[in-house]
């Protein structure tokens, strides 16, 4: 059955690739020109853009999102946002299910690419891991961004989970960056996104629904440095058992 399904899979990955380019290519000439307007104003801006788009390709590949939100969430609070990372879509799902201002801390090889690149470096903070510096001066201008009422979202796990497990080891950053800044930790689980283009192949994309669930956020009121790594801790377990509790896919079952 797989061998007699994989010609419409190519053509539907074909379909998806050109309408994915299509409507960027539509959106890009307001990118450059909100691009002028500067980090916080034009980085609003831009994201907005990547919202609209977001909202025509996933509508025109026929992937849909149910939110489940386990407790009220406020849009206009500043939060540090952290999610799971397991699919080339998490990045797109980004402006889709996020309807607040926002910054994604994202890898700076990815600014590289034509087009997207550009649009990419102007709607994330980009940080390279490899340097020391880098991730510094990320850190500085996330604090900046939060300052101005503008929410983060961080990988904590920094890159693709190829693990059987729930997560896989997360980072400092995001925990660290809540603690100095003193914004509460908000995790956000991105469940079904492996089951529609899993990390492994970009032409494993299919159709289907994608779950989003918003989780309790978690206060840092009052915590200092010494306690981030019982902080990180505390999230990685809350975030393990909820993947666990809405079966996400790619965990090995215990038998």
């Amino acid at each position: 059955m797989r061998i007699l399904l994989k010609p419409f899979q190519w053509i539907y990955f074909i379909y998806a690739a050109i309408t994915f380019l299509a409507v960027m290519l539509l959106i890009f000439p307001f990118v450059f020109m909100a691009s002028f307007f500067g980090r916080i104003r034009g980085g609003n801006m831009v994201m907005r853009l990547c919202r609209l788009w977001a909202d025509t390709w996933f509508a025109l590949v026929f992937i849909y999102f149910k939110k489940i939100y386990e407790v009220p969430h406020d849009k206009t609070k500043a939060y540090i946002f952290v999610s799971n990372h397991i699919s080339f879509l998490d990045a797109a799902i980004i402006p889709k299910v996020y309807r607040q201002p926002i910054r994604p801390l994202a890898k700076v090889e990815m600014g590289k690419i034509p087009v997207f690149g550009f649009i990419y470096r102007n709607a994330t903070v980009t940080v390279d891991r490899s340097s020391t510096g880098n991730r510094a001066e990320s850190v500085r201008i996330l604090q900046s961004v939060i300052k101005k009422g503008i929410s983060v979202l961080v990988f904590p796990e920094g890159t693709f989970n190829m693990t059987n497990q729930p997560l896989s080891e997360f980072y400092d950053g995001a925990f660290r960056v809540a603690i100095e800044t003193q914004t509460p930790i908000k995790p956000v689980l991105i469940v079904d996104s492996y089951n529609r283009m899993n990390y492994k192949s970009i032409f494993s994309l299919n159709p289907g629904r994608c779950r989003i669930i918003y989780l309790d956020e978690i206060p840092v009121g009052g915590l200092t440095l010494g306690d981030m790594a019982k902080l990180k801790d505390r999230v990685f377990v809350i975030m393990e058992n909820k993947l666990k509790e809405y079966k996400a896919a790619w965990i090995k079952r215990e038998v």
